[in-house]
């Protein structure tokens, strides 16, 4: 089970506002979660508690919604400050938003390895700043994918060795498209469900370019190719984003 602090959030965003919305219960929410990155542990001022205690008194405290950070180095993507926060997620590469009644707070994933045999999540809370971050709407997350997709695809076209592919990266993209796998949960809308699962296989092959061999390349070509995957990657972020922060958007 390789460890990604984006999975892990993005799944705990998904399956948490799924059963805070009332379509799942806290115990397959959780087992949901735990299935992406091993057992997991809020870790608060208090102390430490199991995901599922952790969640459960938050909501005891009057949790409303999760909200789905996934911040890069210039781009706090999802994310209000303080610094201290925007920092540690976006060393992270992801956090998750609570919001309650009268303050939010931060939760930043990190991979926890104890003992031998133990692999899981801790996730460390921090004080997050009130306020919605500049994040698209799904509908403007959907359109700048497509764009993002289409110029990126030329770029990648001018590649056409790919023994340099890793077997893992191509078999997981098989894997994907194969069964159609996305990171949400019940309860989202259906345009929701498809963004997420385009970005998600979007995801696969920008790790599987970044590792295509460049030889041949012209550096006008390798220039335009990295500018197209790094258009292309804040475009899957967004989506997943937005597709994930989409669970109590109003039905249309």
């Amino acid at each position: 089970m390789n460890y990604s602090g984006a999975d892990t959030a993005t799944a705990l965003v998904a399956w948490g506002n799924a059963w805070l919305a009332g379509h799942v219960g806290l115990d397959e929410a959780v087992d949901a979660v735990e299935k992406i990155s091993g057992p997991q542990i809020l870790s608060t001022s208090p102390g430490e508690s199991p995901l599922r205690r952790g969640l459960g008194e938050l909501r005891v405290s009057g949790m409303t919604a999760l909200r789905l950070a996934l911040p890069a180095p210039g781009d706090p993507l999802g994310l209000t400050g303080p610094p201290g926060l925007n920092r540690a997620a976006i060393e992270a590469e992801a956090a998750v938003i609570v919001t309650l009644p009268d303050r939010s707070v931060g939760l930043v994933p990190a991979e926890d390895r104890r003992g031998s045999s133990y692999v899981g999540v801790l996730w460390n809370a921090q004080d997050a700043n009130p306020g919605a971050p500049d994040v698209p709407t799904l509908a403007e997350a959907d359109r700048l994918l497509t764009l993002a997709m289409r110029d990126a695809t030329e770029a990648l076209l001018t590649v056409d060795d790919v023994s340099g592919v890793s077997p893992e990266i191509a078999d997981a993209l098989a894997d994907l498209r194969d069964r159609g796998e996305h990171p949400l949960a019940p309860g989202y809308p259906p345009r929701a469900h498809r963004v997420a699962a385009l970005a998600g296989r979007l995801s696969i092959v920008v790790d599987l370019a970044h590792q295509l061999d460049a030889r041949g390349l012209t550096a006008d070509q390798m220039q335009r190719r990295a500018e197209a995957l790094r258009l292309l990657d804040g475009a899957i972020r967004r989506a997943l984003v937005a597709a994930c922060n989409s669970a109590f958007d109003p039905v249309p």
